[in-house]
């Protein structure tokens, strides 16, 4: 099960949907030929939804990294992770963008109100 939490997650910065950022670990006995098959399947199914899926990063070692996704529901994303539930385990937060030039901005004024 996808666990998001009892909250909504925050909209993105610009408004628009949300955005999830999915953490996945294989499971000890996965094998990568295993992984490519599922992801080719899902794919030819059409349930891999490639246009929600902002970012796919793998970690340098392999066997884990992470999805972005973008979604305004939790069920959504839970039907786009849950066909790999036996091949890999997640862990998946809501996250938002913070613009570094616009979060230094508000920093500064945050400052300025404090002092």
């Amino acid at each position: 099960m996808v666990h998001t939490g009892p909250y909504m997650a925050p909209l993105c910065s610009d408004g628009g949907t949300r955005l999830w950022y999915c953490r996945f670990r294989w499971h000890e006995n996965t094998r990568a030929e295993d992984v490519r098959r599922r992801v080719l399947e899902q794919h030819d199914l059409g349930n891999n939804k490639a246009d929600k899926i902002r970012g796919w990063y793998n970690l340098v070692v392999g066997g884990s990294g992470f999805l972005l996704v973008e979604s305004d529901s939790p069920h959504e994303v839970t039907d786009l992770l849950q066909p790999y539930m036996d091949l890999v385990s997640w862990d998946v937060h809501a996250v938002y963008e913070l613009p570094y030039d616009r979060m230094i901005e508000e920093i500064r004024k945050q400052l300025q109100v404090s002092a």
